[in-house]
This record gives structure tokens, C-alpha cells and sequence, in this order.
């Protein structure tokens, strides 16, 4: 049994962080936060059905996105002095130790721009998503451990997983649109705190 300060824990690098999100105007900073921590509820188990239903234009040569699906998540910072692991049993008291960026991460086929991903998605999931969340250093956060358990604590951003399609429409009477491109992101939010779990190793 323990209490006090916990370990930090190695954490992987995030290489799949998106390179070309970068927009000031959705580029959020430390100080637009709101730390939330332990958030009991807020993940989703499952992605939530938005829409998959082609939209209907007629005679309109455009291009637009829709975002199918979105999943509740909590998005890790990817380095160390975020990560820590105690117990069993006591109290884990940690803070983040190295600041540093949570960025979006866009993929797909077909033709897209990342920024556009994102922008739809602040405008159909959540006014709080942007391309990029600064975090640093501080945020102190002491949660009790239950007994013959290990403690766990990640900080990162409540943020959401989203699947995405981009569509053309077609000239002429009939009134369709055409996919030309598809995908999923990982999306931060100006929402940031800690995860808590436990395990029994």
C-alpha cells in the first residue's frame, strides 16, 4: 500500500499526429481550457450514427462534407510527465511535468483537406473541437486507489473520434451527389483533464 507521488510512466510517441493542422482561428491555447477531471461517462463504448445518407443537390457543381459518426473519447498527451501508474491500494498524486500539443488526426481517401475535416466537425459535433490543444505544465490531481488495485492516470483532452465523407454534386436532372472521399479523425477539444483507471497488476 502507498500514497503520494506516482511514477511517471514511459509513454509512446504519437507519430499520426496531424501535420498540416495548423489554423490559428482553431488552434486552442492553454489558457482557453477547462480542466475536467475523471469524467465518469463521458466515453463512448460505441460510434454514434449522424448520418451515411447521401445528400441531394440538383444542378449545383460543388463540393461538401458530412461527418457520419462520432465516438465520445479521451485523446492521451502523447508525452512523457503525462502518464503515471501506482498502488496497490493509497492515494496517487500527479502532476503534468512537460507541456507540450494535442493535434488533430485526419486520414482518409480520396480528395480532401484536413482543415475542412475539422472545421465541418466544429460546426456538426462540437463548437469546442479545434485543430490543436496546448497543455502545460501543473494541473495537480490526487484520486484515492481501491484496495489491492494499481492506479492509473493519463492526461489528455476530452475530444471525440469522428468518421467523415466528402461529396460532390452532380450537373443535370438528376439530382445527386457523388463520394469522392471518405475517413475518420481523432479530434482534442478545449476540454482537457485527467483519465482514471485501475487494474490489478
Amino acid at each position: 500500500m502507498s500514497a503520494g507521488t506516482a511514477a511517471a510512466e514511459e509513454a509512446p510517441s504519437d507519430s499520426t499526429a496531424s501535420e498540416s493542422a495548423g489554423s490559428d482561428s482553431t488552434t486552442i491555447s492553454a489558457d482557453q481550457t477547462t480542466d475536467i477531471n475523471d469524467r465518469q461517462g463521458w466515453e463512448d463504448t460505441d460510434d454514434q450514427p449522424l448520418s451515411d445518407k447521401a445528400p441531394t443537390m440538383c444542378d449545383r457543381a460543388e463540393t461538401w462534407y458530412t461527418i457520419t459518426s462520432k465516438k465520445a473519447v479521451h485523446i492521451p498527451s502523447w508525452w512523457n510527465g503525462t502518464k503515471y501508474k501506482d498502488g496497490p491500494g493509497g492515494t496517487m498524486t500527479v502532476s503534468v511535468t512537460r507541456g507540450g500539443t494535442i493535434s488533430a488526426d485526419v486520414t482518409g481517401t480520396g480528395e480532401f483537406e484536413a482543415s475542412d475535416v475539422v472545421y465541418k466537425a466544429k460546426v456538426s459535433v462540437s463548437v469546442k473541437i479545434g485543430f490543436s490543444v496546448s497543455i502545460t505544465t501543473g494541473h495537480t490531481y490526487s484520486h484515492d486507489i481501491s484496495r489491492n488495485k494499481y492506479g492509473h492516470l493519463q492526461y489528455g483532452s476530452w475530444g471525440y473520434k469522428i468518421t467523415w465523407k466528402k461529396w460532390r454534386s452532380n450537373s443535370g436532372s438528376r439530382c445527386n451527389a457523388v463520394e469522392i472521399g471518405h475517413g475518420s479523425a481523432s479530434l482534442p477539444t478545449s476540454e482537457t483533464g485527467w483519465k482514471y483507471w485501475e487494474t490489478s497488476s
